[in-house]
Formats: C-alpha cells, structure tokens, sequence
C-alpha cells in the first residue's frame, strides 16, 4: 500500500521551537524569541480602524475567491506606485496568506512528478508543499560565493528535467538579495528553458540598502509571491496575494474556490487601509534596522563571525561549525539555559543547516539586547563547547 506523500514531509522547526518556547514561558521561565519571523509590531493603526468598522458593518461573510475588488485594486496601485509596473487587478489574486499563494502557484503550474529548484537553504515549506503535492523539491546548494541565492552556473549542474524555479529576495533565513542583473539573469534562464518562475517578494519593504527588484519589472511572465504579513506586520490576519499571467487566472479562480471559499473577509478589508499606513510601516523596519545593528555588532564579540550579509528581511544566518555540528541540540541547549528561542539550520538546509543557526530579530529592541545579554556568559559559545 502507497502512502501519502503529504505523510512525508518534515515538521517545520521554527514552530516547534516556538512551542518549545512557550512552553517555558508558560513555566514562568524567561524567553528570548528569536525563532519565528514575527514582527513585535501591530498592524497600522488604520487597519485596525477599518477591521473595527468592517465589523461594525458586519462585512464577514464570504467574498469572491479571488479577493474584494477594493483590495485588488488597491494592490495593483501598489505596483504602480513603488515599482513603476501597471498591472491590471484581474491579475491579482488576495490569497489566505502566502502559504496558500504557494499551494495554489504550485497546483496551477505543475504536474505531477515536476522538479521545481530551490535554494538551500530556504524557506522549508516550499519544500514540504511541493512533497505533499507529489511534487519534487530539488534543492540547490548555495553558500556564501553567491550571497547565498542561485545562479544560472549552478543550475547549470543540476541533472534532469527542470520545470520550476522558486526564488526568494529578499531570503528567509539568510535575508541575502538578488540584484536586479542577477534576478534579471535568472528570469531569463527560465524563459530559454520554458520553466516556471515563481517570486516570493514576501519581504519586500524590508531592506537595508538598495531596494529590492520585483520580477514583474523584468516579465510579465512570473509569478509573484507577497504577503501582509511581514512589510505590513499582519501576521495572524492571515492574508497574502498573488500576481499571475492572465492565462493562469481562471485555472487559480476554481482551485481557489474550492480549496478556501475565499480568504478572510475581515483581513481583507481592513488590508485594503495597509496601504494607507506607509509611515508607521516604514518606522517598523527602522526598528527592524536597529536590531540588525546590534546584532552585527554584538554577534562577533560572541564569537559569531561568520554571518550572511542580511540585506533585507530581519534574520542573521549564523555559521555556528566552531560551536556545534549538531544545530538543533544547540538551539535546544540554548533556550533551556539561556532562554534564547532561535532556529535550527537543519530546518533551511536538510544537508548543510547542521552547522547554522537562524535568529530573527523582528522582536523588539528591549528583548533583543536582553538575549545578547543572556548569551555572553553562555558557555556554549566557546569552541569545543559541544
């Protein structure tokens, strides 16, 4: 008897940290969250206004598969707006968060048994959706030669058939970007080779230096990843959207239709205010920004030398190799007596993340500089500690 390829895929051990986690807080014992890409933040003020009023009108029943119009209209503004791109909404599709963008792109662009290419390391979910549509994951080994991101060489000497490529920049768990040549250059070997590009641009806003590229100002060919649950600090509304060809749309509509109904109606209405809420939002990613610098000034003086370059997102990609070859009892040793909660790398990269550890600084600065405080007396980080 066959099993279920959905009975295949790995936990995903950011949660289970979190669980772990709370479950020492629930204990009465001081925790440091570092583990989940979170924002400490609340949505804008004007979303929670336009929520409240939504309620008052009772604006909670089901809502077209695809989205409220006044969000799809209001999304595709945003394209125009801070990339220069026109797009029409009909080719905007409000979805129940990314996860449910990824389930759909995947659905409607692949057959069974396709190989879609992913970074290593990335987000694992790509991963374990792709395993429990009976579809292939082919991880693609980056390090640090390429800012961790793919490139045409390395795909190059990849073997069989290629039928997708996912891309994320700026990426989770390293936060690295792809400039806009490099993303250039990778749309355009999808093009050649009749692969399906997909965008996940889910941290766009979030950067540190120059701005990032969307792929839908290179091709109108892609399909594009967002979410309000980072740039726009909505993570448990629950909310996302896909930009997709025009041929795709139909083929999503019915997908969307019976797999969700619709996605949340109140997140949606209230979304449709996010994008009047620019200043707040961008007072959060200097928070974020802020984090960062302590982190990359603290790290070192820890031992933590060998980090990736964190262009955007909020997540330092630690190299931990001189503490531990074991990543996962390290991040559990270190939340049992320190109470810092960070990630695994094993959970990003099944082969290499033995030897990483991801910690998220989207929390606040207070918690931040108290989880530095915490790890400098740690004995785990001396060499040979393990």
């Amino acid at each position: 008897m066959s099993r279920s390829p959905g009975r295949e895929i790995s936990p995903f051990i950011a949660m289970e940290v979190l669980k772990a986690a709370n479950l020492r807080e629930q204990a009465g014992g001081a925790v440091y969250h570092m583990e989940v890409g979170q924002p400490a933040t609340s949505a804008p003020p004007k979303v929670i206004a336009a929520a409240m009023q939504a309620l008052k009108d009772q604006q909670i029943g089901y809502t077209d598969a695809l989205g409220i119009a006044p969000l799809r209209v209001a999304i595709a503004a945003h394209y125009a707006r801070f990339y220069g791109v026109d797009i029409s909404p009909a080719r905007v599709i409000v979805t129940t968060g990314s996860s449910g963008g990824f389930l759909l792109s995947f659905l409607s662009a692949f057959e069974k048994g396709d190989r879609v290419v992913l970074a290593e390391p990335g987000y694992p979910a790509y991963r374990n959706i792709l395993t429990s549509l009976d579809l292939e994951p082919v991880g693609l080994p980056c390090h640090d030669e390429t800012n961790f991101q793919p490139t045409p060489a390395l795909l190059d000497a990849l073997d069989g058939p290629l039928h997708g490529l996912l891309v994320a920049s700026p990426s989770n768990p390293t936060g690295t970007m792809l400039t806009r040549t490099e993303l250039a250059a990778l749309v355009e070997y999808c093009r050649v080779r009749k692969m399906t590009f997909i965008s996940d641009e889910i941290y766009h806003g979030i950067c540190y230096g120059e701005p990032a590229t969307s792929a839908l100002e290179l091709t109108d060919d892609a399909i594009i990843i967002n979410s309000f649950s980072k740039f726009f600090s909505m993570t448990g509304w629950r909310l996302g959207w896909m930009i997709v060809p025009e041929r795709q749309v139909a083929v999503i509509e019915k997908l969307a239709q019976n797999l969700f109904i619709s996605p949340p109606a109140l997140s949606q209405y209230a979304a449709v205010a996010a994008f009047d809420g620019m200043a707040e939002l961008e007072g959060y990613v200097e928070d974020y920004a802020r984090n960062r610098d302590i982190l990359l000034r603290e790290f070192p003086k820890l031992g933590l030398t060998k980090l990736a370059a964190a262009d955007g997102a909020f997540y330092i990609y630690a190299d931990v190799h001189e503490f531990t070859n074991d990543s996962v009892a390290f991040c559990k040793k270190m939340l049992a007596e320190t109470g810092v909660a960070a990630t695994p790398g094993v959970d990003f990269d099944p082969h290499r993340g033995h030897g990483y550890v991801r910690f998220s600084f989207a929390g606040s600065t207070t918690s931040i500089t108290q989880a530095i405080t915490a790890l400098k007396t740690w004995p785990g980080l001396k060499k040979g500690a393990e």
